[in-house]
C-alpha cells in the first residue's frame, strides 16, 4: 500500500473517531448540562457509541485496518437502535411497543430543529457516517 493510500485510510479513521467523540460529548452534554434525562434507548446507543472512541484511537495509532471487524458490529447495532428509536419517535411503531414502560419516555421531546433533526436522528446520523466511514476503509484495504 502507497504512503499516500495509507494516509488516506488514516484520515478516513480519524475522521470517524471525531465523529464518535463528537457525539458521545454531546450525549454527555445532554444529559449532564442540559439535564435531559435519556431514555432506555439512549442509553443502549450509548453503550454501543461509547467503546467506538477508545476502540478507533486505539486503531489509529499506528493505523490498523482490523479495526474495522472491532467497530463495525457496534455501530450496526448502535445505527439498528437509533432506527428503532426514530420509528418509535415518530409514531411508525405503537406506543405498545415501546422498551421505555417505566421511567423517561422514548419519545420525550427535548430537541425540535427544522421539524425533523431530534436527539434519535441526531444518533442515526451519527452511527450512519460511521458505519459509512468504516465500509470505506474496509473497501479500500481489502
Amino acid at each position: 500500500m502507497s504512503q499516500q493510500a495509507s494516509n488516506t485510510n488514516w484520515t478516513i479513521l480519524f475522521s470517524a473517531w471525531v465523529i464518535v467523540s463528537v457525539s458521545a460529548l454531546g450525549s454527555i452534554f445532554f444529559s449532564h448540562i442540559m439535564e435531559f434525562a435519556p431514555c432506555v434507548l439512549c442509553w443502549y446507543q450509548r453503550i454501543f457509541l461509547f467503546p467506538l472512541v477508545f476502540i478507533l484511537a486505539a486503531g489509529l495509532f499506528p493505523f490498523d485496518k482490523g479495526v474495522v471487524k472491532y467497530s463495525l458490529p457496534l455501530a450496526m447495532a448502535g445505527w439498528l437502535t437509533a432506527f428503532y428509536h426514530n420509528l418509535l419517535y415518530s409514531g411508525i411503531i405503537p406506543r405498545d411497543l415501546q422498551p421505555c414502560s417505566q421511567g423517561v419516555s422514548c419519545t420525550e421531546k427535548y430537541i425540535d430543529l427544522f421539524g425533523f433533526i431530534t436527539i434519535p436522528m441526531l444518533s442515526l446520523f451519527s452511527f450512519t457516517a460511521i458505519i459509512t466511514l468504516l465500509f470505506l476503509i474496509k473497501r479500500r484495504t481489502s
